[in-house]
């Protein structure tokens, strides 16, 4: 008996991989089909952190690339969210379109730096092939906003030294003029404004 629409969904939303495995046998069913959110199984999978059935969904050929309601996609989410093993899967085994840009008009590489994702900030800049120094609609680079929205602790330090090994711009503005160091030093961030001047 062939599978009926929206049986992937709820077999990702079980976190059913014998299921998932068994749609996947039939290389007629819709893979990318969507939720009421416009979410895809991989879409699925990825907030929850469901590796292998992501993992899964990857080998099959689910778009990385498909966006949202709010214009998440697996690509993008697994990198602004943590998801380092799904995200590292989705750079080794598929085609991240670097000219798909969250809903901030950001790519995968600004949110994780911003919230603090070293692993997955390490990732992508190893990855090489997204532009680094992109610019969101506030103007904000991945190393802008791991200066100007966060709290300066170690983690954020790691991830500018990152950023700045694999030469990120520091002199880019963004929207209201100022630059990453000029972010440092309105705050008083003593150790990222010696990093910013070496």
């Amino acid at each position: 008996m062939a599978n009926q629409p929206g049986e992937l969904l709820q077999a990702v939303e079980a976190n059913n991989l014998e299921k998932v495995q068994g749609i996947l046998k039939d290389k007629s069913y819709p893979i990318n089909e969507t939720n009421k959110k416009d979410e895809s199984p991989l879409l699925i999978a990825t907030h929850k952190n469901y590796v292998e059935i992501a993992k899964a969904l990857i080998d099959a050929g689910a778009d990385v690339n498909q966006q949202d309601a709010i214009q998440d996609s697996p690509y993008l989410y697994a990198g602004a969210q943590g998801k380092t093993e799904i995200l590292a899967y989705i750079l080794e085994n598929s085609t991240p379109d670097h000219r798909v840009y969250n809903r901030y008009g950001g790519n995968a590489l600004i949110p994780a730096a911003e919230k603090g994702h070293l692993a997955n900030v390490k990732l992508l800049l190893a990855d090489g092939k997204m532009d680094m120094d992109h610019q969101n609609d506030f103007g904000y680079t991945a190393l802008i906003e791991a200066v100007a929205l966060t709290d300066s602790s170690k983690v954020y330090q790691q991830i500018v030294q990152e950023l700045l090994a694999y030469k990120a711009n520091k002199e880019l503005r963004d929207n209201n003029g100022m630059t990453a160091l000029e972010y440092a030093k309105q705050r008083g961030y003593t150790e990222m404004i010696e990093q910013l001047e070496r």
